[in-house]
């Protein structure tokens, strides 16, 4: 089998493996009553910490006034911040409140338990064996940064 070949055959495994984990997400993300755009606003900032509105903007690939009433919602929801920089007062930065930091680790905690329940039914050489994936394609993460 070719590289490329292996490539494939191996994103299939990855995406019939996700789809093993992440049957319960979807309910407990709808269950957040969150629009798509709001949830990925909320994932961004919780990834990235802290930015501006014009970095959300450009991140979520819309215009400044969408970003602007997608942060709106969130706002008023309570589970994201707008805060001055202290050192630029011109400057707004937002930022995930406790209360979004809550949600978004629980779904996190949700995809993790289920992870674990997946997990301890592979004997200690499977085990290894995707622990060692994970660590490689986390290699392989830092290795091509940048480069799409």
């Amino acid at each position: 089998i070719n590289k490329e070949k292996l490539i494939e055959s191996t994103l299939e495994l990855a995406d019939e493996g996700f789809r093993e984990l992440f049957p319960f997400l979807p309910k407990e993300w709808l269950e957040l009553n969150l629009t798509a755009g709001q949830l990925r606003a909320l994932l961004l900032l919780y990834t990235n910490g802290p930015t501006r509105m014009s970095d959300i903007s450009s991140e979520l690939g819309v215009s400044m006034a969408t970003a602007t009433g997608v942060i709106d919602r969130t706002v008023e929801r309570g589970i994201v911040v707008r805060e001055s920089d202290p050192n630029d007062r011109r400057i707004v930065r937002c930022r995930v409140s406790r209360e979004g930091e809550r949600l978004v680790s629980g779904l996190w905690l949700s995809w993790s338990e289920r992870a674990k329940v997946m997990l301890r039914t592979l004997d200690r050489p499977r085990l290894l064996a995707v622990k060692n994936f994970l660590e490689a394609m986390l290699e392989a993460g830092e290795n091509t940064r940048g480069q799409w």
